[in-house]
Parts: structure tokens; C-alpha cells; sequence
């Protein structure tokens, strides 16, 4: 029986939540499917296009892909999501699903599809490596390997590096008039004009995403006024930690790890048991303040459409 490639609603109903907590095989990402869905179909469709469809064999959902149009290049499209049932893998489910994201990104007008998170709402920063079968589907699809990325793990249980006190570091700051706090609302137009200035434009959204919400948070560090670092958390799913800066100046002062550890603590009293720092780049820092390691390592890809 042929598969039928149907167009979904944006808001993601119980049978596809369903069935992403059935076809997420890593136990992180199925517990928090009903969030990754949230955030890379309703909250994402707020800044940019997205296409969410379902593959229905007999009457059943058996897949489910969510797509997007770069809303910082329109000439990028995304497979930001692809779900398949194990019992319909290799089945050519999840082929149909490309075919049809594929041109109906390039009817938006994308000439490239990447199969790579899409900031500030995404999931992953590519494919896990250790979803065989999406890495052995992307390259036989025609799509070519052209980055690395990984995560850090850092465990929250009781007693962890993630969690020593940052107390005696917050005085010695505050002894150099630095004062560290939890960041609100109020706050989100001078933490965004920090981070435009200091790292470029791409966190805007993702700290938009973090500061107010009440699954989600930031705290910044700032002397007489002045912003000198912040970092947030959940913004893209609650186990995820990021982004975080400190100015060039302050860098060595220990507020990037005093930032650091008030936000894992925030997450572990959240009932958060292992904290995901994303995409990450300075693995140093990141194993000296939480004990965080390497995990989870991801594939990104990329495909010209359209005959581009």
C-alpha cells in the first residue's frame, strides 16, 4: 500500500506528538517531544514559514516531518524535524517525506535544503549520529556532509561540579562592583543590544525565547549599568543550556562560570537531570565549570534543489 504525503496542521496534534515520542529512539528526545514540537512548528511559525506534513499509510500517521524557510536567508529551507514509525522504516516513508519538503520549500523559494537546526527555534543542531538510519537516508538522498557539531552533557544530581556554589565568586565580584542577577523582561532590550554587538545578531530570538518564560530563564552579570556577560537556558527545549557570552574584557573574571551555574541550578530545581549544552564551542570552559563531556556529536547537511 503506497504511502499518501498530506499537508498538517500547524498546531501539532496528540497523534503526532504521539507519534514522535514513539519514533524519537533516544529517551531525551522522546520525553520531550510535546516541546520540540511546540517550538520548531508554533512558536518558529511566528518568525518564519513552515510546513508540517504527515505520511498516512492505510488511515494511520506512520511519519511526520516539520520543514521551514530560513527567515535569515529565504533562499535556505530546513528539514528541521523527521519522525518515522519503527514498524515503517525503510519502508520509503521517510523518502516521501523529503521528496515533498523538498519541493515545497523550493515553491517558497529556497534553493538549498539543510538539514540543520535553524536558530533561535530548533532541536538539534543536525542529525545525532547515532540516528543510523536519518544518516544513512540523508546520504543516499543526495545530501552531503559539510559540518560537525556536538553537545556537552552536564548531570545535575545533588553533589555535581554542575552545581557547586557560586556564592564566595559572586562576593568576589561584588567586591569589584559587579552585581549578578536573574534577568527580566525589562532587561531583554539591553541583553539583546549586547549580544548584537559583542557576538553578531543570532541570539536575539533565543534569548526572547529564555527571559520571562517560566520554563525557561537567564541571568546576567553587569557593572554600574553596563551588561558584561549572561546566560540563558530553555529556550529552545528545558534540558537545553545556551547562549551565553561574557565581553572580551571580562573574560577570565569568573562570571561566565558563576552565569553558568546559576542557570544549571535554575534547571536542576526544575527537575532537569542532565543539562544539554548545545552546539557548543569552547569544550574547555564548559568541562572546567559544570564537569560537563562530550555526548551527543551531529551531522549537518546540506542539498542544492531546484537545479541550483
Amino acid at each position: 500500500m503506497n504511502v499518501e504525503i498530506t499537508e498538517l496542521p500547524p498546531e501539532p496534534s496528540p497523534a503526532v506528538v504521539d507519534l514522535c515520542r514513539h519514533a524519537l529512539d533516544l529517551p531525551e528526545d522522546a520525553a520531550e517531544a510535546p516541546d520540540i514540537l511546540e517550538t520548531l512548528t508554533r512558536r518558529a511559525a511566528a518568525h518564519r514559514p513552515v510546513v508540517v506534513l504527515g505520511a498516512v499509510r492505510g488511515g494511520a500517521l506512520v511519519g511526520v516531518l516539520v520543514g521551514s524557510l530560513s527567515a535569515a536567508d529565504p533562499r535556505v529551507g530546513h528539514v528541521d524535524l523527521v519522525a518515522v514509525a519503527p514498524q515503517e522504516r525503510r519502508q520509503g516513508v521517510g523518502q516521501a517525506l523529503l521528496d515533498e519538503a523538498e519541493r515545497r520549500l523550493g515553491v517558497l523559494g529556497a534553493a538549498e535544503v539543510l538539514l540543520t537546526g535553524s536558530p533561535p527555534h530548533y532541536a538539534w543542531p543536525g542529525i545525532d549520529v547515532r540516528y543510523t538510519p536519518a544518516v544513512c537516508a540523508a546520504q543516499r538522498l543526495g545530501y552531503r556532509q559539510d559540518r560537525t557539531a556536538w553537545n556537552m552533557t552536564a548531570g545535575l544530581a545533588e553533589g555535581s561540579a554542575a552545581l557547586r556554589s557560586t556564592e564566595a565568586a559572586e562576593q568576589r565580584l561584588a567586591g569589584r562592583g559587579v552585581t549578578v542577577r536573574r534577568a527580566t523582561p525589562d532587561d531583554l532590550p539591553a541583553l539583546a543590544a549586547f549580544a548584537r554587538s559583542t557576538f553578531g545578531g543570532a541570539w536575539d530570538g533565543e534569548l526572547a525565547g529564555s527571559v520571562g518564560r517560566p520554563d525557561a530563564g537567564a541571568h546576567l552579570a553587569e557593572r554600574d549599568g553596563e551588561i558584561l556577560g549572561f546566560a540563558a537556558y530553555g529556550s529552545a527545549r528545558p534540558s537545553w543550556f545556551g547562549p551565553m557570552g561574557t565581553a572580551p574584557e571580562s573574560e577570565g573574571s569568573g562570571i561566565g562560570g558563576v552565569l553558568l551555574r546559576r542557570c544549571l541550578r535554575d534547571q536542576a530545581a526544575a527537575g532537569v537531570g542532565a543539562a544539554q549544552i548545545g552546539w557548543v564551542g569552547p569544550v574547555p570552559f564548559y568541562s572546567n565549570a559544570a564537569g560537563a563531556r562530550i555526548e551527543r556529536v551531529f551531522f549537518l547537511y546540506r542539498k542544492a534543489i531546484n537545479g541550483a
